[in-house]
């Protein structure tokens, strides 16, 4: 809790990891106004340590002192406050889709990716076995985007806002080998996204925080 409330949520973030920047998505397309407060994971500071002892971000703080420390949530948190651009998903389907979509890219996918971007931290000589099985999501990625414009539907929502950050990860570790893959409509998705006023907006580099 904070030892005085604060005017605005305060949000702990790293610029590029993949969670931190899927909640700033969520809260740039609610609207919410936040302090934002770039930290270093190598020198990460008291004040969010003491928040959320457990060290990762994002963090978020909320004016009534309750902290959100796991991105879904706290995306959840900013999309039921405004949601102008629907992204939350309308019908009990769509939720189910939605939530086995992301149970999909925060599980399995994302082991194989830090497996293949991080061979060395798990013992690995390289992560090739690993960027194949990672494959077998981005494929079927592909093929629903075959039939449809987003992973959420016809339009962005969060489902897409929740993997875009990963497969850009996945995409960036290799991008030669990731652009000569059969899946051209999840490249086109990617570039979407990587080419989107929304993007440049949560990518902006913030100075670090430093407590005053």
């Amino acid at each position: 809790m904070l030892s005085e409330p604060c005017v605005s949520p305060v949000l702990y973030s790293f610029r590029r990891c993949p969670y931190a920047m899927r909640v700033r998505l969520a809260l740039l397309a609610s609207g919410v106004v936040y302090e934002h407060r770039e930290v270093a994971l190598k020198a990460k500071p008291a004040e969010m340590l003491a928040v959320s002892p457990k060290g990762t971000v994002p963090v978020l703080v909320l004016p009534s002192g309750e902290v959100l420390d796991e991105s879904l949530d706290i995306m959840r948190w900013a999309l039921q406050q405004n949601d102008p651009q629907a992204w939350l998903p309308d019908t009990p389907k769509a939720w189910a889709l939605t939530h086995d979509g992301i149970a999909s890219n925060d599980g399995e996918f994302k082991a194989h990716l830090d497996r293949y971007k991080y061979p060395q931290r798990f013992g690995l000589s390289d992560g090739v076995q690993h960027r194949t099985q990672a494959s077998t999501v981005l494929l079927q990625w592909q093929a629903r985007l075959q039939i449809q414009a987003f992973l959420s539907g016809s339009q962005w929502g969060l489902l897409d806002a929740c993997v875009a950050p990963f497969v850009r990860q996945f995409a960036r570790t290799d991008r030669a080998w990731f652009d000569a893959q059969p899946w051209p409509e999840l490249a086109q998705w990617l570039t979407i996204f990587e080419n989107s006023e929304a993007f440049a907006a949560v990518m902006y580099k913030h100075p670090l925080w430093a407590s005053p």
